[in-house]
């Protein structure tokens, strides 16, 4: 069900800028001109929790359990997943409410074969309207969840994935438009793996040593809800942020997998971690404390969209917004007794500690990194449309807000077209932070500025992290789908507030790979 042409899509903007008023021009300027040009680590501001916070390590850490099909036939896997209102366990001792797939945050996940058509039916229990975003699929447009592709309350919609391409960890989430932020913060998002026997056959660590890893950030009122600062509480009609939260929602307590600050017991073996940054704003720099003997614990051997060619080693990893990084990090480089704790150095106080694996006891491991991971991609064409993307805090209809190209959000108006098996150029340049998510296609990061790509810009991309005054390089082939999507900033508030674009893909299908 579509969002009526016309009006209602004005209307919603309008009433959000206007409901911001001139107070947030303060936020959206003042707030990354005081520091996220002199140093800052994320685009936003910190709302603080009104509930006197725990210590960390309480709590244990969840693998979000598999969703079985309903049915498996020669047309595909088929699931079944409803949305509806629960609580959880986020906080020790105190239940919090929540908006959730099959009522778990994270959802559950979903394990597909690459190639085999995977058909998921949501039933819409909530009270606002959905849309679900397979993020990272290369997905035909009626399925791949354009934000007025609504599910109204009461009702259902089913998703069709083709999932004819490379293994990958992805993720589905909330994309309503103008609402994605506070939706994806009350709990709507889960993980979608993507295996291969060809990814199996590596022997990278596997079953229980291989850990999904959905990092967010949340702040809690005085009762152990959720906060949030919604200029319409209820998600109806006024989009938008009161201030200073125009500029991103910033939370003070960590979650992995929905739980503050886990413990995880790991015997001293390797072990695969997908680390998925699921926050609204907040970027991360992941390191482990203590770190190995002779550092390089965190083993990079992913990207979003699939394996890289060969393994990276990094002391540290800088991950944005919508951004994945598969690494494998061997705990058998450390003494069983060992409690060694995921940090992230570009926090404070709560927001510096993630998790901790407890180094329990030696074990068999016949797991390995082999010297080389995918294949090298085939050629794709060269690129025949080069294209310039602005990414910028703007004045619109009078207001603040974000755009792209100077254009605030319209679904009915594409910002571009382009053709299916062809191969583009985008040059990609921000004012702030703003980790810039394509839909549809993968691409590779050709550079930064005058150099290269950075260090962690290596393998197939769906989101880049651009910081602040950057231009980035990207090429692009778009190799599967016709039909009309979308890319935007994956600063969840940025991309409610207009920083956000539609694209139209024709022709026929490409049968190349990125």
């Amino acid at each position: 069900m579509a969002l009526p042409a016309g009006a209602a899509v004005k209307l919603t903007r309008r009433r959000l800028l206007a409901g911001l008023g001139g107070g947030i021009g303060a936020a959206v300027i003042g707030v990354p001109l005081l520091t996220g040009l002199h140093g800052s680590t994320s685009a936003g501001s910190l709302l603080p929790s009104r509930r006197p916070l725990p210590n960390p390590f309480m709590l244990p850490f969840r693998v979000p359990p598999v969703l079985e099909p309903i049915r498996r036939d020669r047309t595909g896997d088929h699931y079944q997943i409803v949305q509806r209102a629960a609580t959880a366990e986020m906080l020790p001792g105190v239940r919090t409410g929540i908006w959730a797939y099959e009522g778990r945050f994270p959802g559950p996940t979903i394990r597909s074969p690459r190639g085999r058509r995977t058909i998921v039916s949501h039933r819409n229990d909530l009270p606002v309207p959905t849309v679900v975003h397979l993020h990272g699929g290369h997905t035909p447009a009626v399925d791949d969840g354009f934000p007025t592709d609504l599910i109204p309350p009461g009702g259902r919609r089913t998703y069709t994935y083709p999932l004819r391409q490379p293994a990958a960890t992805l993720w589905y989430h909330d994309h309503r438009m103008d609402f994605t932020g506070p939706a994806v913060w009350r709990g709507l998002a889960g993980f979608h793996l993507i295996t291969d026997p060809d990814e199996d056959r590596l022997g990278l660590p596997a079953a229980d040593r291989d850990l999904p890893i959905m990092i967010t950030d949340r702040s809690f009122d005085t009762d152990g809800s959720l906060l949030y600062p919604s200029l319409d509480p209820m998600l109806h009609h006024m989009a938008g942020v009161r201030e200073p939260y125009g500029s991103g929602v910033l939370g003070d307590v960590v979650l992995v997998n929905g739980s503050a600050w886990p413990v995880a017991p790991v015997p001293a073996v390797r072990h695969r971690l997908r680390l998925l940054n699921a926050s609204n704003a907040r970027r991360y720099r992941l390191a482990l404390d203590p770190p190995p003997p002779g550092g390089g614990g965190l083993v990079q051997i992913g990207a979003d969209n699939g394996l890289l060619g060969a393994p990276i080693t990094h002391d540290a990893i800088e991950i944005a917004p919508a951004e994945r990084f598969d690494v494998i990090v061997d705990f058998g480089r450390y003494r069983p007794g060992t409690q060694v704790r995921l940090i992230n150095t570009f926090g404070d106080r709560t927001t510096t500690p993630v998790m901790r694996f407890d180094i329990t006891h030696t074990a068999p491991d016949d797991s390995r990194i082999p010297d080389a991971l995918a294949p090298a991609a085939p050629p794709t064409p060269p690129p025949t449309v080069t294209r310039d993307l602005r990414l910028r805090h703007d004045t619109v209809n009078g207001m603040p807000g974000w755009t792209i190209n100077g254009i605030p959000f319209d679904p009915r108006r594409p910002a571009l077209t382009a053709q299916l098996g062809t191969t583009e150029i985008w040059r990609i340049s921000s004012d702030f932070h703003h980790p810039v998510h394509l839909h549809l296609a993968s691409f590779r990061v050709l550079g930064r500025g005058l150099g290269g790509p950075g260090p962690y810009d290596s393998g197939p991309k769906d989101t880049i992290d651009l910081r602040p005054a950057e231009q980035a390089t990207i090429r692009v082939t778009f190799t599967d789908h016709p039909g009309r999507y979308v890319f935007h900033c994956h600063n969840l508030e940025h991309e409610d507030m207009g920083m956000m674009a539609a694209f139209d893909v024709t022709g026929a299908p490409f049968n190349g790979r990125d």
